[in-house]
């Protein structure tokens, strides 16, 4: 995974081309929120008592201007697509961009149902190279809406994650170059989907990686089990999936030993076989853990903010 050397995709000092939010209020058809009318009057009083240059300083520098930003931003859909300026030299790049700032850019239905609609877009309209980002400062996924799978139903979950997978196939059959620009947290889903891209571009944000679905007592559900074992060789796979390089009885009792048997299961056939009869195999191992009270303890301790008790059942 490489690192962006300076400004470049991962680089909040170049907001524009990181963000897709323009530098200038909204077209006035756009609804506007009242906090996005608050921080439009706090900029233009800083223009009328200190003059242009404080005003753009504080458009471009203080918190001020990222408020204004992420305010503007949740009038957004969550996913949306836009384009380099014209005449930038970028012509036939698309950006596909994650807008869920309220949740870190967790996969929701919503977000799911936004971003396989793009896709279909993308596919058939020119686009050279797509870039997936976040419009999120200090986010790029944080995987699924566990707060929003709370409330499913066992039917309702299985739909989802049939969504999931279909959505990320849908990415990683795109006929065009994709890449993932991650400058946040990609865990769990989030990882996955940066996984489905061709290539991975990580920021000086991109502190936390890691398929970390084990710990909620389930296992990498949307191909993380055999894209990342392709990607990093079954090894550093099974030392990502499993929850830390050095692995002792006790942490893999805490991490949940269902899911580690289930997981070491699709990790290790995942060279065996071609990339979609691994994908079902994972399936399969994931609807096995589906069932497990380890399952249900892993999200009600999440839930809970506490620390998950496994018992192996």
């Amino acid at each position: 995974m490489a690192a962006i050397p300076g400004p470049g995709i991962g680089d909040r000092s170049d907001r524009d081309d990181v963000t897709g939010v323009p530098k200038c209020p909204p077209a006035k058809e756009q609804e506007r929120t009242p906090k996005m009318n608050r921080y439009q009057s706090s900029i233009a009083r800083i223009h009328k008592n200190y003059g242009p240059a404080r005003s753009k300083s504080a458009e471009t520098n203080t918190h001020l201007w990222r408020a204004y930003l992420r305010s503007y931003s949740i009038s957004q859909p969550t996913v949306y697509l836009d384009h380099p300026p014209a005449n930038s030299g970028l012509e036939g790049i698309t950006y596909l961009n994650l807008n869920r700032p309220e949740a870190k850019n967790a996969i929701s239905i919503e977000l799911l149902d936004q971003m396989f609609s793009c896709l279909g877009k993308v596919r058939f309209d020119g686009t050279r190279v797509l870039i997936l980002r976040s419009s999120v400062p200090g986010s790029f996924c944080a995987g699924a809406d566990l707060k929003e799978r709370r409330q499913m139903s066992e039917v309702e979950v299985s739909k989802f994650l049939h969504d999931l997978r279909n959505t990320l196939h849908e990415l990683d059959t795109l006929p065009m170059p994709t890449i993932a620009a991650i400058d946040g947290p990609a865990l769990g889903g989030g990882l996955e989907l940066a996984l489905a891209c061709d290539l991975r571009v990580a920021g000086p944000g991109a502190t936390k990686l890691g398929l970390t679905e084990t710990k909620l007592g389930i296992i990498p559900g949307a191909g993380g089990t055999q894209r990342a074992a392709r990607l990093l060789g079954i090894s550093k796979t099974k030392d990502l999936v499993f929850g830390a390089k050095i692995l002792d009885a006790k942490q893999a009792l805490d991490i949940g030993p269902v899911a580690i048997k289930a997981a070491k299961l699709a990790i290790n056939r995942s060279p065996e076989v071609d990339l979609q009869t691994g994908l079902d195999f994972e399936r399969q191992c994931y609807n096995t853990v589906l069932e497990t009270k380890d399952r249900i303890e892993g999200l009600k301790a999440f839930n809970e903010k506490r620390r998950p008790r496994f018992t192996g059942e």
